[in-house]
């Protein structure tokens, strides 16, 4: 049961980090392809500004979906709960089986 605990807690903290490392890139690299489409053609600001926008909030609800699995993870993990209810059930076989 440690063991379940233990990799889950790895895994949802490796997951949070790429998430946040994956919208770190995806925002340097929106800016800065925001920045070159307005220093090219600068009467089209407005319309790439509000594309950028809409971009970033997708690039954000990614990421929240990843940060929404990990702490799903660490507070309240599906894994551990079946391996508890395994435990028990296998305890209480074995105890029927003594008397």
């Amino acid at each position: 049961m440690e063991t379940v605990l233990s990799i889950s807690v790895l895994s949802a903290a490796i997951l949070i980090g790429i998430c946040a490392i994956g919208t770190a890139i995806a925002f340097a690299m929106l800016g800065g392809k925001f920045l070159e489409g307005a220093a090219r053609q600068p009467e089209m600001v407005p319309v790439l500004q509000v594309k950028m926008f809409i971009v970033a909030g997708l690039i954000d609800a990614i990421s929240m979906v990843g940060l929404a699995v990990g702490f799903v993870l660490l507070f309240a993990n599906p894994i551990a709960d079946r391996m508890e209810q395994f435990e028990l059930s296998k305890a209480s076989v074995q105890q029927t089986s003594t008397n």
